[in-house]
């Protein structure tokens, strides 16, 4: 199937908090997807502590019945938690992209630092699970991309591409801070040699143009044939998820300027529809997507449907 005009059609709520373990807090946000093998997706996603900080674990989906996907296990024990006291992401960690490599799997993710004169400041951090280990090491102990001259104030969800030597990063960062709905979040481009050292585009690839909108967030980049393909979440009252087209990362239009996944009528995801992941399992496309209040009560999936409505 693909990607070109597609509809989504939503499966529900997957993983719940009826499905954590006892240490385990809150929530079940940012949802990303793993190794992905015959019938099963091992999805990443984020927890919540008593001191509401992001911790990472992770949760079995059988997709083996790929209308009816059900959680078979989840992780005995966080796979990345919070870093030392002072650390960029003391206050948390959150997911933003897995990416298999020659020497283990790299997970990029921002880490929370809370602030005084603004609520937070985030740095894009990366950690490696080496093979035939089960949890994540940080490459180091301060974040491989921090505030810089292109991104003075901070950073956000990063989407990694690699393929033929080269690296490709979109994630997001703040042009201005203000009140609760006063800042601007975009949608920014890097490059890198190595995944570790990256080299910014400065000017935003994709930043909020609909009334209302003040903030583009958590992106996921997919290739299809000669065409990238963005699934990212639009802020206004709330979050929504949208989607974009590009031909080479940069320049990108968006499909459409109604949501690609708008909430429903009643439950989980009536309030908003936020961070979404898009993977390909036996020829059919996946959104793991959240709902109300970030993630509150889990995460769910959608099935690419060209019929849907």
């Amino acid at each position: 199937m693909s990607l070109e005009q597609i509809r989504w059609r939503k499966l529900g709520l997957v993983y719940h908090k009826g499905l954590a373990q006892e240490w385990m807090g809150s929530y079940g946000a940012n949802p990303i997807a793993g190794e992905v093998d015959d019938g099963r997706v091992q999805v990443y996603f984020n927890y919540r502590d008593e001191k509401n900080r992001s911790h990472v674990a992770w949760a079995n989906v059988d997709l083996t019945e790929p209308f009816a996907p059900v959680v078979t296990d989840v992780s005995d024990g966080p796979v990345l938690s919070p870093g030392e006291l002072g650390t960029f992401d003391d206050s948390g960690v959150s997911l933003g992209s897995l990416v298999e490599t020659e020497t283990g799997m790299f997970l990029y993710y921002i880490g929370w630092n809370l602030g005084v004169t603004v609520p937070w400041h985030n740095g894009i951090g990366l950690a490696i699970r080496r093979p035939r280990s089960a949890t994540f090491e940080r490459y180091s102990p301060a974040p491989i991309m921090d505030r810089s001259a292109e991104d003075p104030l901070t950073l956000s969800y990063p989407s990694v591409l690699y393929k033929d030597g080269l690296w490709r990063m979109w994630y997001g960062s703040h042009t201005r801070w203000g009140g609760e709905t006063e800042f601007e979040h975009v949608l920014k481009y890097a490059e890198s040699a190595d995944g570790i050292e990256w080299r910014r585009r400065a000017e935003p690839v994709l930043r909020p143009l609909l009334q209302d909108e003040y903030a583009l967030s958590r992106p996921c980049v997919l290739p299809e044939g000669r065409r990238l393909y963005m699934w990212f979440c639009s802020r206004g009252d709330t979050y929504r998820i949208y989607e974009a087209t590009s031909t080479d990362g940069i320049d990108w239009q968006r499909t459409r300027h109604e949501p690609t996944l708008d909430v429903s009528d009643s439950g989980w995801d009536s309030e908003m529809t936020c961070y979404p992941f898009v993977f390909q399992h036996r020829g059919r496309y996946f959104m793991l997507y959240n709902g109300n209040a970030y993630g509150r009560d889990g995460f769910g999936i959608a099935i690419a449907d060209s019929t849907a409505g």
